[in-house]
């Protein structure tokens, strides 16, 4: 057998310094696939301080092409940790889309051209201290006032886990949001997206 380089789509670059893993020809094939191979690029996937709201003023889309775009960037987040709180957000109105949440969703599209080549970077020599990171946006989900968990797990220099998830309650306080944040952080491994 040879070297390790590609696996299930996960492109493996091995050095004598470390491994990077990244899906970047997975980026090219999706932006080819949905049509923003030669789109303005953003530098965030996300814009700041701007919640996705239902919007229930604005016109009703199909939703089967943002089902789509949905499913083709959830498995891209098994290597982009950047955009997984965007899609986590924008996979909340997959039932409910309006053309706000399309915009969003374009966003996510638009920073992936900019940043085709983002990956993890797992370097050889770095010591095994286990790390472990956590945040809460307090109340900011627009339908139901849950907070948003977000966290990351580091063994060293090396991420090895990483999460986005509504809070199962509503927190009457930015420190009980925080506070159920860091619990979920120190939990067992966690799935990337909730």
């Amino acid at each position: 057998m040879r070297e390790l380089t590609f696996f299930l789509g996960l492109q493996v670059q091995q050095n004598k310094d470390g491994i990077f893993i990244s899906q970047d020809k997975y980026v090219v094939e999706i932006l080819k696939k949905f049509d923003f191979a030669t789109v303005k690029t953003t530098s965030t996937p996300m814009e700041p301080n701007k919640a996705l709201v239902k919007d229930e003023e604005a016109d009703s889309m199909d939703v089967h092409l943002y089902r789509s775009m949905i499913g083709s960037l959830m498995y891209l987040t098994a290597s982009r940790p950047d955009i997984t709180f965007a899609i986590c957000a924008c996979a909340r109105f997959q039932v409910t889309l309006k053309t706000s949440h399309l915009h969003a969703m374009k966003r996510i599209f638009r920073y992936l051209k900019g940043q085709p080549k983002l990956g993890l970077w797992y370097p050889r020599d770095s010591p095994f201290d286990l790390e472990a990171f956590s945040d809460s946006d307090y109340a900011r989900a627009s339908l139901d006032r849950k907070s948003t968990t977000g966290g990351c797990q580091f063994l060293g220099k090396r991420l090895i886990s990483w999460q986005c998830k509504k809070q199962t309650i509503v927190a009457n306080s930015t420190t009980k949001a925080e506070y159920v944040a860091a619990a979920n952080c120190d939990s067992p491994v966690q799935p990337r997206w909730g």
